[in-house]
Order: C-alpha cells, then sequence, then structure tokens
C-alpha cells in the first residue's frame, strides 16, 4: 500500500504534533521489518534549514527510535550515488514546511522529484508539514512569495498532483479568506487543515483524519453555498 500523511500546521520543535508523529513511526516501523526503520527529512522549503532537521531527528529518533537523515539540496552539490542511497534506505520521507514553490523547483532542477515519486511507488512512507502536506496535491493553498509576490498572502497554485483535489494549510488563521476563495474551487476534493491536524491516504484515497489537538475539515462547495465538514 501507498501511504502520504498530510499534516497542516505546528511544531516539530514543541512535539506539538506528537500524536501524529507516532502514528506516522509506527509505519516505517512495520515497512522497516525486522531492521532499524530510517527516516529521510526533506528541508528544501526551509533552505534546508538545520534547526528544522534536528527538531525532526529528536522527535523521530529519540521518541521512537528511528535513524534519521536529511538531504540537503539548496547549498550543497550532494552527488548522485549520495542521493540515491539516502531513498533506497528510506523507509520514511518527511517532508518540512516552508516556501512550497521554491521547494517544488528546486526538486525539479535537481531530479529529486521522479525520485520521490519513486519511492511513493515502492511504499516508502510519505509525509510532510504545511508545505510538505499541500505539494502532494493537483491544487494547492499556498503564501509562497514566488507566487504571490507578497509576504503570507495565500493564493493557488499547481502541486505535484499524486493526490486529487485541494488542500489548504493552517486553516485556524485562513479560514475566513479560504472559505472565500474555497466557493469557486474546481479541483475536488477540498481538504482545509489545522495545525496539529492530519489526513491520511492509502493508495491515493482519503483513508482518515489524525488529531494531536487541531482539526482537519472537508470542503464541499457551490458558488452559492460552503459547507465545512469535520473530518
Amino acid at each position: 500500500m501507498k501511504k502520504i500523511i498530510c499534516i497542516g500546521g505546528g511544531s516539530l520543535k514543541e512535539k506539538s504534533t506528537l500524536k501524529i508523529d507516532e502514528y506516522i513511526a509506527n509505519l516505517a516501523k512495520v515497512r522497516a521489518g525486522e531492521k532499524r526503520a530510517y527516516g529521510l527529512f526533506i528541508g528544501t522549503a526551509s533552505h534546508d534549514c538545520m534547526p528544522a532537521f534536528n527538531s525532526f531527528r529528536k522527535t523521530y529518533t529519540s521518541n521512537f527510535d528511528i535513524k534519521a537523515d536529511c538531504l540537503l539540496l539548496v547549498n550543497v552539490d550532494t552527488p548522485l550515488e549520495k542521493i540515491e542511497e539516502k531513498f533506497s534506505k528510506a523507509d520514511l520521507i518527511y517532508v518540512g514546511g516552508g516556501d512550497t514553490i521554491y521547494m517544488l523547483e528546486k526538486w525539479k532542477e535537481k531530479g529529486i522529484t521522479e525520485k520521490i515519486i519513486d519511492a511513493y511507488n515502492r511504499g516508502v512512507i510519505i509525509c510532510g508539514l504545511s508545505a510538505g502536506a499541500i505539494c502532494w496535491f493537483k491544487n494547492m493553498y499556498t503564501d509562497s512569495f514566488l507566487v504571490t509576490g507578497k509576504e503570507g498572502e495565500y493564493s493557488f497554485y499547481n502541486g505535484l498532483g499524486l493526490l486529487e483535489g485541494t488542500c489548504c494549510p493552517h486553516y485556524s488563521i485562513r479560514k475566513e479568506e479560504f472559505d472565500k476563495s474555497a466557493k469557486n474551487v474546481q479541483d475536488k476534493p477540498i481538504f482545509a487543515l489545522e495545525d496539529d491536524s492530519a489526513i491520511v491516504f492509502t493508495d491515493g484515497v482519503y483513508d482518515c483524519a489524525l488529531t494531536s489537538g487541531g482539526n482537519a475539515y472537508k470542503i464541499e462547495n457551490s458558488e452559492d453555498n460552503l459547507s465545512v465538514i469535520k473530518l
């Protein structure tokens, strides 16, 4: 089975998503079998911010005994063989938050998109927070400066399309503006994720919602009406 877990936001450092992380870690351990599970953190969206990786390591290694590694792509020319080795070892790929469009463009430039999709098709557990949650969808609601030209302003942009529909992160603080925009969204289903909430997809189909304090929603829309359904 192919799994993607999308986390709407939260803090690895503060362990606010710990219940969700435990679910993810258990999936990785099942995939790893008798060997120690290996988690690969990809922090491209935060320009390879090492404190973000350290928070991942402290959570997934200290709490769940998963060997943590990271893939550096921004200011490091990592050899192709080393990149391929990291992907071949991975039971779990965790994509961190930050600038979604910058991340997708850097992945394309470095040939990483195909490697992530290949890992997904091999059954590697794919997950991510914020940018790492919405990038898998056909349509995503992002505040990337490369899209909007304004800091903190959100708009729609095409994602990788591994999952059908549209996804909004940080819904607890974006609800009013996203609900207005969602009335005209054509790429369905539409998901809205608060911080510390997540949704799970199995073989590309919505499976269940997870919470570490936040809520996940499915939105049904028309030009005249909007229904927000808690998952």
